[in-house]
């Protein structure tokens, strides 16, 4: 991989956005925690413009898909750029450096990136976006899960600057959040959430996203670090819990828009086990038909109920 002191330039090879200077997590180094009422507690630490945790996508909306059940999912941020001085060697220099490296991204991964906000409206940090995720988890666990993904779309798909709280709002008003009480918490308890998630990460070993900490009821541990193929996630599963029964995938189309209102080709690929481009066709086609509208972008779409 290669050396770079800007955590932007995530490397598609290993599928990591890393931070500078560090590895991939010991396991002798992560400390304990206690498993939630699920077999399995999923620590996933990532951060609302981080281009692998896009990639990995597909892969993580499998995994809940099959296994969710017996996967006590937490979500955590963790800090991919406090700010641009100091993330200004590895060739990127300047926000607008990040552009052609999400538009590669976007091919190695199959999912839809645009680089033009960093050209338009670059963000100055991923923390504000950050802290607005842990104010929507005060509101709702699910619904901050689809406030994050809302982020992603924005800024990714959308080039939209999320750090501007009319984006926020937004994307908010699409989870079905309390937008005013988001407000308030964003000034209120949610920067001290965030910060404690830093120290988590820190704690951890955590240095690179996305990062994927699975943990049983006998304190064993299984680590994904990086967009991986799917088999590594169901490897850490039955490693944890051996005899896991994957439950069966939504039945075409409406069964998995009837869980997430937003899929890319990519996501409904994986999800059905089809190809990308027999994906795209079906996605299309829904579309041809009114019950799908979509966002059409020069690197791939982003489907919706009308």
């Amino acid at each position: 991989m290669e050396k770079t002191a800007n955590p932007l330039h995530c490397d598609p090879d290993s599928g990591i956005c890393q931070v500078p200077g560090q590895g991939v997590p010991a396991p002798a180094a992560l400390k304990s925690f206690v498993p939630q009422a699920k077999p399995i507690t999923l620590l996933y630490f990532t951060d609302p413009i981080c281009s692998a945790c896009w990639g990995a996508e597909p892969a993580l909306r499998k995994l809940m898909l099959q296994y969710g059940d017996a996967i006590d999912l937490q979500v955590h941020m963790g800090g991919l750029l406090p700010r641009w001085e100091g993330f200004n060697d590895g060739g990127m220099t300047k926000p607008a450096d990040i552009a052609p490296h999400w538009e590669q991204m976007s091919a190695y991964f199959h999912m839809p990136m645009l680089g033009d906000v960093w050209l338009r409206d670059p963000l100055p940090s991923s923390y504000p976006p950050s802290i607005a995720f842990k104010a929507a988890q005060l509101q709702d666990k699910d619904k901050a899960l689809v406030f994050l993904r809302r982020l992603r779309e924005l800024v990714i798909t959308e080039s939209r600057n999320i750090t501007k709280w009319t984006a926020v709002a937004e994307a908010a008003h699409s989870a079905g959040l309390d937008t005013a009480q988001l407000h308030n918490d964003f000034n209120g308890a949610a920067p001290a959430l965030f910060q404690a998630d830093l120290t988590l990460s820190r704690s951890l070993g955590v240095r690179g996203f996305p990062t994927f900490i699975f943990s049983n009821a006998a304190g064993e541990r299984q680590v994904v670090y990086g967009t991986r193929a799917y088999g590594y996630f169901t490897a850490a599963v039955n490693a944890l819990l051996p005899g896991a029964k994957p439950a069966k995938a939504p039945a075409g189309l409406d069964g998995l828009f009837a869980v997430h209102p937003t899929w890319c080709a990519e996501e409904v690929a994986m999800a059905m086990g089809i190809t990308h481009a027999q994906a795209e066709m079906m996605l299309e086609a829904a579309e041809g038909k009114g019950l799908l509208k979509a966002l059409h972008t020069r690197n791939g779409g982003v489907w919706r109920r009308p």
